[in-house]
């Protein structure tokens, strides 16, 4: 497949690429952000070898996550990613994640870059399903997935390690 690119009325999603180091570093290094993903506190370096990995990356492979970028259109600026992963099993399954910088957030742009990514994956990539896994003490994204459609299936009891204070946590797909 081709590069992905998705124009929003505000947005560009895009794959990442080493210019975006300094503004991905700036949310991905940054607890209050981390705090409900599957990904830690990033270092510079780290940061770096996560583009590099991510590049050679491209939507359609079952089972492997790729890492999209989100940028203010106006500002040309990163701020945020969103990541896609077909299922292992059954391809016409995707879970889809997204990280919205902690300068960006509570302007609607979580809200617009899912529904352009599930527009793609419902009605060009014809995907059958799509789910996300939530940690359940998040309300926001919670609250985000249910204004677009989604409906909650299930709450698993303490099955996430919580990085905050090293024990279980709960989450739920939606």
């Amino acid at each position: 497949m081709n590069k992905l690119n998705i124009q929003t009325e505000r947005l560009k999603i895009r794959h990442i690429d080493l210019a975006d180091l300094s503004d991905f570093h700036l949310y991905r290094s940054n607890p209050k952000i981390t705090k409900y993903q599957g990904f830690d506190v990033m270092t510079i370096e780290q940061a770096q070898e996560f583009i590099k990995d991510n590049s050679t990356k491209h939507f359609g492979k079952a089972g492997e996550w790729v890492q999209y970028g989100i940028e203010n259109s106006e500002t040309s600026q990163l701020i945020g990613d969103c990541a896609i992963k077909l299922d292992s099993y059954d391809t016409r399954i995707a879970e889809i994640g997204i990280t919205i910088s902690h300068l960006e957030q509570k302007k609607g742009y979580a809200k617009e870059v899912m529904l352009s990514v599930l527009s793609l994956l419902f009605d060009k990539k014809e995907i059958h399903r799509v789910v996300e896994i939530v940690d359940a003490e998040n309300i926001a994204s919670i609250n985000l997935l249910k204004s677009i459609g989604f409906r909650q299936e299930g709450h698993f009891i303490e099955n996430i390690f919580s990085k905050e204070n090293g024990e279980a946590s709960s989450s739920m797909p939606c």
